[in-house]
């Protein structure tokens, strides 16, 4: 029953995130403009972190799934039913998206449902590179910030500051996916050149996430130790705990 509830609190975190952190692009992003998206984003996951994290790890996210995969904190079985949890939240958060903007009278002011995608202001090879580099920061300090049991009060702000700064570097460029779940909903509804292109927004973000979680242990110590700093008490594994 424990897992169970995990499922459905990311189920339900990915849904909320894609409705509040898409939703706000959808009708604020012209008025409101790129700070509007990136609050959005950041405040939302920060309040998630603190309400399903200690249930589920508030993961919310397929590329953070992953680096905690590869950091052996959670199991292959854990990890495809989080993955499978996330992308259909991902996709009834974008289901409520566009019935708002077609049944609903709001004016979508991305034009495409808030939908990843690039030619506009960055090319494919561009657009690659920046959801690995977005991605791998947003991971990395998940995986680091996560892990201190000594910082758990403070970690969720620090997780949500880094989707923040994410959105603020990517946002007008290819719409700053850093998260598969979140790209996949806008585009199975917006279709056409956003399916076509949605490879790139599940591919290199997934990649970010992998590196992260390698990277990640050559900062801090499976145990919650900084390497050279202070002995820290052992932690409970990501899924039990913000992160």
């Amino acid at each position: 029953m424990t897992d169970v509830r995990r499922y459905i609190a990311e189920f339900l975190g990915t849904l909320l995130l894609v409705f509040f952190g898409v939703g706000s692009a959808i009708a604020a992003r012209v008025q409101g403009g790129v700070v509007v998206v990136a609050l959005a984003f950041g405040l939302v996951l920060i309040a998630l972190v603190y309400t399903i994290g200690p249930l589920s790890g508030s993961h919310v996210n397929p590329a953070v799934t992953l680096g905690v995969l590869i950091s052996g904190k959670i199991s292959v079985i854990g990890a495809v039913a989080y993955w499978v949890a996330q992308v259909l939240g991902g996709i009834v958060g974008a289901f409520l998206l566009w019935a708002l903007t077609r049944w609903g009278d709001v004016v979508d002011q991305t034009g495409a449902l808030g939908s990843n995608g690039y030619g506009a202001h960055i090319n494919r090879g561009g657009a690659a590179l920046l959801e690995t580099v977005l991605t791998f920061l947003f991971v990395l300090v998940v995986l680091v910030a996560g892990t201190r049991a000594d910082h758990a009060a403070v970690s969720g702000v620090a997780i949500g500051l880094a989707l923040a700064a994410t959105q603020l570097v990517g946002t007008t460029l290819d719409g700053a996916s850093v998260n598969p779940a979140r790209s996949i909903g806008p585009a199975l509804f917006e279709g056409g050149v956003a399916l076509r292109q949605l490879w790139v927004f599940i591919v290199f973000p997934l990649l970010g996430g992998a590196l992260a979680a390698l990277v990640a242990p050559l900062i801090i110590r499976k145990d919650g130790r900084y390497w050279g700093g202070e002995e820290q008490p052992p932690t409970p594994g990501p899924e039990a705990r913000p992160i």
